[in-house]
């Protein structure tokens, strides 16, 4: 099994924790004062304080333009539907509110985009088949 590793910076801990732990549910590992691991659905994310990165809207997917660079997850749809509940019932504001692109071809998946407190944005995709993440 191999886990993937991103660090990038926020400008505030305390917001980060709020939202990765506490909105997202994400599970808070070691941290310092100046950075924070947390378990991003099973991968090592590491927010550390700084100035986060330069992102535009640039990435051309089906119609839309989407912030790039962007971290992500993907899911599987059902636990994909859990979460863009609980973030519309939270009232985050999407970039890309929970749609679903490409239906009925290979890679149909739900997607939303949205940032964290500090700008950086997300994207969580849901497949209803695991088999279909690499279909062409």
């Amino acid at each position: 099994m191999s886990i993937f590793h991103l660090a990038y910076n926020v400008t505030d801990l305390d917001a980060a924790r709020a939202f990765y732990g506490g909105l997202l549910g994400c599970r808070e590992g070691r941290s310092t004062d100046t950075w924070i691991d947390f378990d991003f659905f099973g991968h090592q994310i590491s927010l550390h304080l700084g100035t986060p990165f330069a992102t535009a809207s640039t990435g051309h997917v089906g119609e839309h333009l989407v912030p790039m660079p962007h971290l992500g997850v993907i899911l599987t749809k059902k636990d994909w539907d859990v979460l863009a509940k609980r973030l519309q019932d939270s009232a985050v504001d999407f970039v890309l509110a929970p749609f679903t692109r490409f239906a009925g071809e290979p890679g149909e998946q739900s997607t939303m985009f949205f940032r964290d407190p500090s700008g950086n944005p997300i994207e969580i995709k849901g497949f209803a088949n695991m088999d279909g993440v690499f279909a062409s």
